[in-house]
């Protein structure tokens, strides 16, 4: 087979995959559950009017602290500002910030990762010990520490969570990047005349893509769990900003006789996570 007509069998290969996955993943209705909660999420974070009429910062005194009902579904706060409207005007704030966690970790990590795998030798060692050292850090414990030095607000959680799980991401992709390097059709191409560049370009990189995907998806998950941590921790947006981390952290003090204030809240963001989690799963399942 010539090299000029490798690409072409890897890309009908590659859509006859993609076909098969897609037909798989119909087929789990877990998994369409999982991926209607996000979509959920993610379209009332931008587009919250079409799932309540109250608005986030209106307070009503003589409504304050009513369970959840008809009118107000996961019951109304200290203030009688709604809650179900806060939680999803603050479902912006933690989508952003877990966004801009995961674009910085997966930018530096594929660098690392891919320089790592593509080139060996001494560059791989150093580059390999730096993450080890990332590593043997609790992801949490080090973000606070950097959060700790920014200072505080949505964009310094950001950017602390994704350096946090940057590791991970550098590992996963030197790991694929060594195995694809290894396999014939990147030998067949370059045989073919093709440049390391190319190679990198056009078939390395298509190819160590999957588990990094998955990554993604699990680590997105992380992110919000580290992001809504560091917010209850007061490390977040500040007030009356609705926070999914912070609105948590206001009803602790109310558990006994107002339990909605942080369950609530608190299950919104657990059944998000396990969404992501599930998701990543069956993934991983298909990519083996």
């Amino acid at each position: 087979m010539t090299a000029a007509v490798l690409p072409d069998v890897l890309v009908t290969s590659r859509r006859a995959g993609l076909f098969t996955t897609a037909h798989q993943l119909i087929r789990k209705p877990a998994f369409l559950i999982a991926v209607v909660y996000v979509l959920f999420v993610i379209v009332s974070a931008f587009a919250p009017t079409l799932f309540t009429s109250w608005e986030p910062y209106d307070t009503y005194p003589e409504q304050a602290m009513l369970p959840p009902g008809a009118d107000h579904l996961f019951g109304t706060d200290v203030y009688g500002r709604d809650l179900w409207t806060r939680v999803l005007y603050g479902s912006p704030l933690t989508i952003k910030a877990t966004l801009l966690a995961l674009t910085i970790a997966a930018i530096a990590g594929l660098t690392i990762g891919i320089v790592s795998g593509f080139f060996g030798g001494r560059l791989d060692a150093i580059l390999m010990r730096i993450v080890d050292v990332l590593l043997a850090i609790p992801g949490l414990l080090l973000a606070l520490s950097i959060v700790t030095a920014l200072g505080y607000g949505t964009l310094p959680v950001a950017v602390a969570v994704g350096i946090g799980i940057v590791p991970g991401f550098a590992r996963t992709t030197r790991a694929e990047v060594l195995r694809v390097k290894t396999l014939p059709y990147v030998e067949a191409a370059r045989a073919g005349g093709a440049s390391w560049t190319r190679v990198l370009l056009r078939h390395i990189l298509p190819n160590s893509w999957g588990p990094v995907a998955v990554l993604t998806v699990l680590d997105a998950g992380v992110a919000i769990l580290a992001i809504a941590s560091l917010s209850f921790l007061g490390f977040g947006a500040a007030p009356p900003a609705a926070e999914w981390g912070t609105l948590i952290s206001d009803g602790r003090n109310y558990l006994v006789t107002s339990w909605w204030l942080s369950l609530l809240p608190g299950l919104f963001v657990a059944i998000l996570v396990l969404s992501l989690n599930h998701i990543s799963k069956t993934l991983q399942e298909l990519t083996r």
